[in-house]
């Protein structure tokens, strides 16, 4: 082991799924104490590469040096024993136990045959201070926002003596105030000596906190670039091989009547406990009425009362003047409704089924597609190549499995689905949430068209500078209520963010 040797040298990895070379000969080295971002379209290896690095999945060819020294990981505790740790994008903690019991998990202090809790508690509390990371040891992890979380996913690294640290999409669920923090927690890694890997796909955030960055795209290592070198703009040329223009603040349209109505809407869940209180707003004909919250204050069972995944407990809900709150969700698709679902796997696609029959769920009872019994397979194939073409759904062939897309790729094939819909009304939660930013742009000038014929949209996300540019008014969501308003055109994420995170509470309306 040389003491002058990079954190990190990748030489040559390659890796080859059926039909596909994910990774094809990469070369990646990274120093000591840096902030070195990954960066790339869907399928371009960012996701395969890190997987290889935390040994997850076995390359096919190509080695891996870990300051100085070669290693072969068979499996992620081969890594942490390494000196690595990942915080993925789903938190990987239990929820009912505390944050000290999350942190030392298989790595708990003894006191004679028993696990030292105090020992625990003060251990935990000590590495996080020393970070700044700010977090109650003895407080229950399914009590903490989702910011928090991520703050406990990194004491859990470091707390496992983790040097590296991969972060993979760490902003996708903070507020700007959050992800704020978590640079500050970034910045103060890197001047102790930690290296982090950087996983993202926001190139502003990448100029931000970034020491350097490495550009893939189809498996290939494009560059490697000092930050301070580079712009957003060559960086997403590198990434898609064509000049992409940042999202800007587009068109409001033209508000009309009213499609939706929510009055009182109400949701109890199962313990009791109230997890949307009181809502009412109005989606209008040729608007975009965008929804701001962070993870868990209630947007999501408000979309499963709108989709009749879930029974309100209070309220009504009306669509083109019709009650549908006792609707069950195949009524309220009839009544106008589409709806692209946060969760593409669980909720948006069958796994099991062909790219045809899932781009043709919600139409298999119209004459089209139907002839009698049975469906009429030349038209159901040609419907799903064409929407394969359109929304550019990259697929071996029509008969694909969906379980076999990327993340992208299937979001892609769900908002393909559901834009083509004829229906008045799309509620759209976390439509580009895992797609490029060549099909970013794509999707926001079909959500752009979709409401300039005259429809209404219900967007949902995390990306504020998604909400900021594509809609008229936005709704803040925080503890189950709607406690803000805003025009889009006139407001920020800066001020989004504080009633996000719960500032300035008392249900204040700004237009």
């Amino acid at each position: 082991m040389s003491s002058n040797a990079p954190e990190l040298e990748l030489r040559g990895i390659t890796k080859r799924f059926p039909g596909v070379l994910a990774n094809d000969r990469i070369d990646l080295t990274v120093e000591t104490g840096a902030i070195h971002a990954i960066v790339g379209e869907n399928g371009a290896g960012k996701t395969t590469l890190m997987s290889i690095l935390y040994g997850l999945v076995q390359p096919d060819q190509g080695e891996i040096r870990v300051r100085g020294e070669l290693v072969r990981f068979s499996s992620a505790l081969d890594a942490i024993g390494a000196g690595l740790g990942m915080v993925h994008q789903a938190f990987k903690l239990f929820p009912t136990l505390t944050v000290a019991e999350n942190v030392v998990y298989r790595n708990e202090p003894k006191k004679g045959w028993f696990i030292d809790r105090d020992a625990a508690e003060a251990g935990v509390r000590k590495l996080a201070d020393s970070f700044g990371l700010g977090i109650d040891p003895k407080a229950r992890v399914e009590e903490l926002p989702v910011g928090v979380l991520q703050r406990v996913e990194i004491v859990k690294a470091l707390y496992r003596d983790a040097r590296v640290l991969i972060l993979d999409e760490p902003t996708a669920v903070l507020a700007p105030q959050e992800r704020d923090g978590l640079f500050v927690i970034m910045r103060r890694l890197k001047a102790a000596g930690r290296t982090i890997l950087f996983v993202t796909h926001k190139l502003n955030e990448v100029m931000v906190v970034s020491d350097r960055v490495t550009v893939l795209r189809s498996g290939r290592v494009m560059a490697d670039l000092k930050t301070s070198e580079t712009s957003p703009k060559a960086i997403s040329k590198l990434m898609t091989g064509r000049d992409i223009e940042a999202v800007a603040r587009l068109s409001p349209g033209n508000g009309g009547e009213h499609l939706l109505r929510v009055n009182d809407l109400g949701v109890v869940d199962d313990a009791g406990l109230v997890r949307l209180d009181r809502v009412s707003f109005e989606v209008q004909a040729g608007e975009i009425l965008g929804i701001a919250a962070v993870a868990g204050n209630g947007q999501s069972e408000l979309i499963d009362a709108l989709t009749g995944l879930k029974p309100a407990s209070s309220g009504s809900i009306s669509l083109n003047g019709v009650d549908i709150t006792q609707a069950d969700p195949a009524q309220r698709r009839l009544a106008g409704l589409a709806y692209v679902p946060e969760d593409r796997h669980r909720v948006g696609t069958a796994a099991g089924g062909e790219v045809w029959s899932n781009l043709l769920m919600g139409y298999q009872r119209t004459p089209k597609f139907r002839r009698g019994r049975w469906l009429r397979g030349t038209a159901v194939k040609e419907h799903a190549r064409e929407l394969i073409a359109q929304y550019d759904v990259r697929v071996g062939s029509e008969n694909t499995l969906v379980g076999t897309l990327s993340g992208g790729n299937l979001q892609k094939l769900v908002v393909a689905r559901e834009m083509t819909h004829p229906a008045e009304l799309l509620i759209a939660d976390q439509p580009t949430r895992g797609v490029d930013i060549g099909a970013i742009q794509f999707l926001h000038r079909r959500l752009l068209e979709y409401r300039d014929q005259g429809r209404g949209i219900l967007l949902i996300s995390a990306e504020l500078s998604e909400l900021l540019a594509l809609s008229n008014r936005i709704l803040v969501m925080y503890e189950g209520r709607i406690v803000a308003e805003f025009d889009a055109a006139s407001t920020d994420e800066a001020e989004l963010g504080i009633y996000m995170t719960g500032g300035h509470l008392g249900g204040a309306v700004h237009g």
